[in-house]
């Protein structure tokens, strides 16, 4: 479902960005081209709706649909709502060191450290 969406998100995107390209300027006339609105309007002239404009409007609506849409879906596909931290396994414990010893570098033999000697006894008679 999410690649069918995202398919046709990508489709939509191209074709509304080429849509938009291909429109002209609302001061496309020659009064444009001198920097004058061509009405007294505050928005320029109102033109009838052409199936370019309608086409954009179209676009936009199912772009923003397509995007709500993938949204929604990476949300309920995105597992626990826990944190980061809390997802992260325990640390992991170690036995303090003992004083005295210091530990020896990993890979290297620990030092033979001889028995104590124990005392002879002589033989019993």
């Amino acid at each position: 479902m999410v690649y069918l969406l995202t398919t046709i998100h990508v489709i939509v995107c191209v074709f509304l960005a080429v849509v938009v390209l291909l429109q002209s300027g609302k001061a496309a006339d020659l009064a444009g081209a001198f920097g004058g609105m061509g009405s007294q309007t505050a928005f320029g002239p109102r033109g009838s709706a052409t199936v370019l404009s309608k086409a954009t409007t179209i676009a936009a609506a199912l772009f923003m649909v397509t995007s709500l849409s993938l949204d929604i879906l990476a949300t309920r596909n995105a597992g626990s709502g826990g944190s980061v931290l809390e997802r992260q396994k325990a640390p992991v414990k170690t036995a303090p060191a003992q004083p005295g010893k210091a530990p020896s570098p990993v890979g290297t033999p620990a030092p033979v450290v001889p028995a104590p000697a124990q005392p002879q006894s002589a033989p019993k008679k």
